[in-house]
């Protein structure tokens, strides 16, 4: 597959995978937000911080350092020996449940039966789901290795979708079985995100359509187990390679989930104000979630495919290492265009977004500087997503294992620096740690992106320079908005709320007019990769 067929895939993946998530996931957010009104801050605390803590920790301790070894490097390999690899993430899935479900059990605050009932039943249903969720794992890699552009997110669609429809029912129909709700819903979440896959691979297996791709697994059969007669069981560089993403992916968990952790051992918040928390950080992570992980993840499988792991820039091919500068230029200034945009106009929105979604529960008290704050975060998360994304992609083993040892130092300070922020700011001092956090892993990976290409013409970091007339459009959409907050929000009714969004709305136009004219080449990189597919649909 050329250079240019694998951008076109990656680019139809991103931007298919950001429309679908954004189309779900509206009919997930209505939901939440009626769902909001029948529960206490208590339940979504426990559900939200502590539960799905331990549901993901297992998840990623399991099986994502796996990911990263087998996407990386081209498609043409023994797939038997890389899908018996992928297997291991089952049992490694069941060790970490019952250990970290033990943990959790035992080790940590049990919360107050009559205000959240069943936990015990709620830490053994959110362990189980992450096994159920790992016997999906080898369908998932093969999967994206080749690009299938909607299953991925169809399939995560679906289930988001199923879970939240049952939440809703039972949260009306039986509100007092507590977390019997929310166990019942996130194994039928993993339940139908398996399912998706596994019902793919029976239709399309065997098909002329895996005939005419010359897809490497022509039977249901060989995405199991499969021993290699008079050779060894895995692809052992793979292995290797796994080991060290391994060590990088447990200190990766801490840095990602590190106010969770924090939260939930060492006891900073209450249940009701970790509830509050999460809502708050959910809300602030839907553009990270709808834009900015579908860019990361399919971008990766570009930069792992057009360059190769470990060489330097001049033992590369020009045309590759052309192509890949320039999508990386066109990346960078587009994340920080949205998240530079998110932090100008989030700062003045976030209490009246929060009264919209989840009334005064949520816009009184911390919640709106929390949403503030993290705003600015939002940027911070839009950056290091993908300088780390091509930086993982081109890394070697060796280069991983030192910067493990970065995490390490990286993982230690942010737990540190959470707690100390914690104890002066409360849940705000979360989301400085982090913004910390992710600015030493930014400087990081520039470092690494800048010292790659310098013996080459391209200077792909030019991408976090917008135009300075941008610039002083967003300090003035940014004092426009302010001002409007003050003096039209939130307490002075519906028509000064309707002033203030229009405001808002004026100012976002300006913001956009500005872009076309100044950011050229942006423009036409979103044009001719992202909204092609559309734009031929249409004609």
């Amino acid at each position: 597959m050329g250079s240019q067929e694998v951008l076109g895939q990656t680019t139809r993946l991103a931007s298919s995978s950001a429309v679908l998530q954004v189309l779900f996931r509206a009919v997930t957010f209505a939901l939440n937000a009626f769902t909001l009104r029948y529960l206490s801050r208590e339940l979504i605390g426990v559900v939200n911080v502590r539960l799905t803590l331990l549901y993901s920790t297992v998840v990623f301790l399991a099986r994502e350092a796996f990911r990263r070894a087998c996407l990386s490097g081209s498609t043409k390999r023994n797939w038997t020996k890389t899908i018996n690899l992928l297997w291991l993430t089952v049992p490694l899935g069941v060790f970490w449940s019952v250990c970290l479900g033990l943990v959790w059990l035992h080790l940590l605050e049990v919360p107050d039966p009559s205000v959240v009932p069943h936990y015990q039943a709620g830490v053994v249903a959110f362990g189980l789901s992450a096994i159920v969720e790992l016997l999906g794992e080898p369908f998932w890699v093969l999967a994206q290795a080749h690009l299938f552009v909607r299953l991925k997110v169809i399939a995560e669609s679906l289930s988001v979708v199923s879970k939240c429809i049952l939440t809703v029912i039972l949260v009306v129909l039986y509100p007092q079985w507590g977390l019997y709700i929310f166990s019942l819903a996130q194994l039928l979440y993993t339940s139908v995100l398996v399912l998706c896959y596994v019902i793919y691979f029976v239709m399309f297996l065997g098909s002329p359509e895996a005939t005419k791709k010359t897809f490497p697994v022509t039977r249901m059969k060989a995405l199991l187990p499969n021993l290699v007669e008079d050779e060894t069981f895995v692809n052992w560089k793979e292995a290797r390679l796994t080991w060290s993403f391994f060590k990088q992916s447990f200190l990766k968990q801490i840095l990602t989930e590190g106010e969770r952790y924090v939260m939930t051992f060492l006891n900073v918040l209450n249940f009701g104000d970790q509830g509050v928390y999460d809502i708050v950080n959910n809300l602030g992570s839907l553009v990270a979630r709808f834009i900015f992980l579908p860019i990361e993840e399919s971008f990766y499988v570009f930069f792992a495919k057009v360059l190769e792991r470990g060489k330097n820039v001049k033992d590369q091919k020009k045309d590759d290492v052309a192509m890949a500068a320039n999508v990386l230029e066109s990346l960078l200034k587009l994340v920080l265009l949205t998240g530079l945009t998110i932090t100008v106009f989030g700062y003045a929105y976030s209490q009246l977004a929060l009264d919209i979604y989840g009334g005064s529960m949520l816009s009184s008290g911390t919640g709106p500087n929390l949403l503030r704050c993290y705003s600015l975060y939002v940027l911070f998360l839009a950056v290091n997503g993908v300088t780390e994304c091509f930086t993982f992609a081109l890394m070697c083993k060796e280069e991983v294992d030192r910067y493990n040892f970065v995490m390490l130092a990286l993982s230690f300070t942010f737990l540190c620096i959470s707690y100390f922020l914690t104890h002066w700011h409360g849940s705000v001092g979360f989301i400085l740690a982090n913004c910390f956090n992710m600015g030493i892993r930014i400087a990081h990976s520039i470092h690494y992106i800048y010292d790659y290409f310098k013996e080459s013409t391209h200077r792909p970091l030019m991408g976090l320079l917008p135009s300075p007339f941008l610039v002083l459009i967003y300090i003035i959409s940014g004092v426009i908005t302010g001002f409007s907050e003050v003096f039209f929000c939130c307490d002075k009714g519906w028509m000064a709320r309707l002033i203030h969004i229009s405001m808002g709305a004026l100012c976002f136009a300006a913001t956009i007019v500005t872009m076309f004219y100044t950011e050229t080449k942006l423009i036409h990189f979103v044009r001719s990769q992202f909204l092609s597919r559309y734009m031929k649909k249409g004609t």
